[in-house]
């Protein structure tokens, strides 16, 4: 028997550990830069315990995708759970949490390029539009509300990529008029 010191095992924090340097190297590097091998090296980790927790580069973008859609979906429904006007709830709430998806950048930006570049992920990303669209056909499903939410889309998309510098005021007149639009 030896006394060597054993260390307590924290899969929550390692798993955690593993995604955001996932995330991290995908941005910097871009998702061909997302391998086994160098996550594992990355977060100092051994390949093994990587594969503890992801088995797969597959199953590791599905966990960011994953922890991203639910982060995003808790802020939605937040921000819903705020809205007393049942129309265009889901449309406001959408344009709310996309024009404020800045402040946590990285991930998004991370997700967004996963999308574009992992078809597996692009469909998933539809699928999650068809369920939340279907789920607020009742109250979201005019022009309006969905040319709002094509234009957080662009919004988000623009941030993500720093193609546009709009003024705080600029922006915040965007988000008053698109939240009108989804009251017609």
């Amino acid at each position: 028997m030896t006394n060597a010191p054993s260390r307590k095992k924290q899969p929550q924090r390692v798993r955690r550990q593993l995604l955001e340097v996932a995330g991290r190297l995908s941005l910097e590097q871009g998702i061909s830069a997302v391998t086994l091998d160098a996550v594992s090296q990355a977060a100092g980790v051994s390949k093994g315990g990587l594969l503890h927790h992801f088995p797969n580069k597959l199953a590791l973008l599905d966990a960011l995708f994953d922890d991203l859609v639910v982060r995003f979906d808790s802020a939605l429904d937040e921000a819903m759970a705020g809205d007393d006007v049942e129309k265009g709830r889901f449309t406001r709430a959408y344009l709310g949490v996309c024009f404020a998806l800045d402040a946590e950048a990285q991930g998004w930006q991370m997700l967004t390029i996963a999308l574009l570049a992992e078809p597996h992920l692009k469909e998933r990303w539809r699928e999650w539009v068809a369920r939340r669209s279907a789920q607020f056909a009742a109250t979201d499903s005019s022009p309006n509300c969905l040319l709002a939410r094509f234009a957080a889309d662009g919004v988000w998309l623009s941030d993500l990529m720093r193609s546009h510098d709009i003024e705080p005021s600029t922006r915040a007149i965007l988000l008053q008029k698109l939240n009108a639009l989804s009251l017609e």
